[in-house]
């Protein structure tokens, strides 16, 4: 992974946000320059950031990492030290690849908890997102409540290091 670049990316991005299968993401309508306003100010701001995943070299998903005490859930989750706040998208394709989207979602968590601060993972998918809560699922996550947010009905969502660690066989 590599951070987006949101002038090099922009056209990459809008490309996936505004695709149909990317309609959780909340970006249909944007154009162009929205989007590369959107990662820029990503890009700036010190509670969020974003990477581009690669597969084979070649751009194949956008995550982002955010800190839930100051961006998307403040005043709805209190955030607990270690806690971190996280979107993924995977790129659209015609040739689909069965288990690619939980591969990357196990290799955002891998990057997440790679951090040893990193205690607890946020995230907030659109309630109606049955595909996600499945993977999020699969990796650890444990539904808190459905929350309601300005765009959207959310599953608040958390999964910690020794759960996610758990999914892997993995019981240290």
């Amino acid at each position: 992974m590599r951070p987006v670049d949101p002038a090099a990316d922009a056209r990459l991005l809008h490309g996936w946000v505004t695709h149909p299968k990317a309609v959780f993401w909340l970006m249909q309508d944007c154009d162009l320059a929205a989007v590369e306003k959107e990662s820029a100010r990503i890009a700036a701001d010190p509670f969020h950031d974003a990477f581009l995943g690669l597969h084979n070299g070649t751009p194949a998903f956008l995550m982002e990492r955010y800190d839930p005490a100051h961006r998307e859930l403040v005043g709805i989750h209190t955030a607990e030290p270690g806690d971190v706040g996280m979107h993924f998208l995977t790129a659209p394709t015609t040739t689909p690849v069965h288990g690619f989207t939980l591969a990357v979602l196990t290799t955002v968590m891998e990057m997440l908890f790679a951090d040893p601060a990193t205690r607890r993972v946020v995230v907030e998918p659109d309630a109606r997102n049955t595909a996600v809560h499945a993977l999020n699922e699969a990796v650890g996550f444990e539904v808190l409540r459905t929350v309601s947010l300005p765009a959207k009905d959310a599953c608040l969502s958390t999964c910690t290091r020794e759960k996610f660690l758990a999914t892997r066989g993995d019981h240290r």
